[in-house]
């Protein structure tokens, strides 16, 4: 297993001035339910290129942004290339069913060591080409034995995202919060004078709903797996021991009682209630990355803070946010060898050019690993930096090595019975604990 990328070593390979968030996510965006397609067919006097590509995007959030960019390299090179994002949550489903077609992807990804496992044997060795001689570090890179297999192509960051002004108007700056005693003496202040304040709750709602719950099984069970981790002297396990499950409750536990709704209710919310809240000034403080920036960017960029998820960890006021990457890069192999140089051949171009990496920085508001990026204007990546800056220690990412999905899912069902009083913390524990070694084990053989 690779060592987790550090926000502190992306700073020094990369020469970047920020770090950008994913998932959703990373896991996805609050606004985007749906997989949408759209294919270039942009005119062009350039003549039509022998290979096209098709490539399968995993976020929803910056979906017309790569529609855009497919466009223009169209209309630039006569290259067709077509654009399939998948729902949220969705991405290994919605790849299992494309990689089937007769027209299968020819640009795919993968979330990391894990996800390569699956799908090892479709990926292009990369090691020869433009694309991987573009790479500020090889620590950027995923192998499998020398074959360089998926290539990390944005590196990004999450935090608790708090609005200034209400955060002030309680009385509290940034400085009165250094762990999680302190986060819990301010929320509890403000959930308790919520009325006076004009707000609905301290945090937002922790939705569980699956355009929300990736930011909690995923996301913030990360902070438990990296203590252990760094307690263990590890970068991954087949049995995970639970040693900081009580601090994961402690975080848990406050994001539901200082909220915006009741617990009970958390099966229904959405990632859309949860932006709605915080950028109606119904709640002070939301999880999430620098990748929401264009859902909460109406609040104003002056008006946006960002702590570090604190867990009641020792030594974590030198704790800075948690920064890392899911999103690698992967070139079909099946496909034709026309489809695959017209791949590279994009790929090259998107990291290189200016339309490219402008669309990347600007408009996706990434930081990417590449030796002719732009700094991004996304100014929750500049907080970022600044953490960087103060000598404040970046959280990895090591959820790359939660065993599967399902693991995910397991966790996800057993937190929303707990928020709903029908299932214990006890539960929560056992999905974590040997859903981790039953999940590890079925996936290795």
């Amino acid at each position: 297993m690779k060592k987790m990328i550090s926000r502190r070593n992306f700073l020094k390979v990369a020469g970047a001035s920020a770090a950008a968030l994913g998932l959703a996510a990373c896991g996805g965006s609050s606004s985007s339910t749906a997989a949408s397609t759209a294919s270039s067919t942009a005119a062009s006097a350039a003549p039509a290129a022998a290979g096209k590509v098709y490539y399968l995007n995993f976020k929803p959030e910056q979906d017309q942004d790569w529609q855009d960019l497919a466009a223009e390299y169209t209309k630039e090179t006569g290259v067709p290339v077509t654009v399939v994002t998948a729902a949220s949550g969705q991405y290994e489903t919605t790849l299992m069913s494309e990689m089937e077609k007769s027209e299968a992807p020819t640009l795919f990804q993968v979330n990391g060591p894990v996800g390569l496992a699956n799908w090892k044997d479709y990926c292009l060795d990369l090691s020869d080409s433009q694309l991987y001689g573009e790479l500020t570090s090889d620590s950027f890179a995923l192998k499998d034995g020398d074959a360089v297999t998926s290539i990390a192509y944005v590196i990004e960051t999450y935090g608790i995202i708090y609005n200034k002004e209400l955060l002030t108007a309680a009385g509290y700056t940034q400085d009165d919060i250094k762990g999680f005693d302190d986060l819990k003496k301010v929320a509890d202040d403000i959930q308790a004078r919520k009325a006076e304040l004009g707000v609905d709750g301290a945090f937002t709602s922790a939705g569980m709903d699956g355009s929300s719950d990736w930011r909690f099984k995923t996301h913030l069970a990360n902070l438990p797996i990296y203590y252990e981790y760094k307690a263990d002297g590890i970068g991954s396990t087949d049995a995970i021991k639970g040693t900081y499950l009580d601090n994961y409750k402690k975080i848990w536990d406050l994001y539901i009682t200082d909220s915006t709704c009741d617990p009970k209710l958390l099966a229904s919310k959405t990632g859309n209630d949860a932006v709605a809240e915080f950028v109606g000034k119904k709640a002070v403080f939301y999880q999430n990355g620098t990748w929401a920036y264009n859902d909460v960017k109406d609040l104003g960029d002056d008006n946006l803070g960002m702590l570090p998820i604190y867990i009641g960890a020792e030594g974590e006021e030198n704790q800075g946010l948690c920064t890392g990457s899911e999103n690698f890069w992967c070139v079909n192999n099946t496909s034709s060898d026309e489809d695959i140089q017209a791949t590279l051949d994009f790929l090259y171009w998107c990291v290189t050019s200016e339309a490219g990496t402008s669309a990347m920085a600007d408009k996706m508001g990434f930081v990417i690993p590449f030796k002719k990026a732009k700094d991004s204007t996304n100014p929750l990546i500049g907080i970022a930096n600044d953490y960087v800056a103060e000598g404040k220690t970046s959280v990895d990412w090591c959820f790359s090595t939660m065993p599967s999905e399902e693991w995910k899912n397991g966790v996800g069902s057993a937190l929303t019975a707990y928020a709903a009083g029908t299932g214990s913390w006890d539960d929560v524990v056992t999905a974590f604990v040997d859903g981790w070694a039953k999940e590890y084990k079925l996936a290795n053989g």
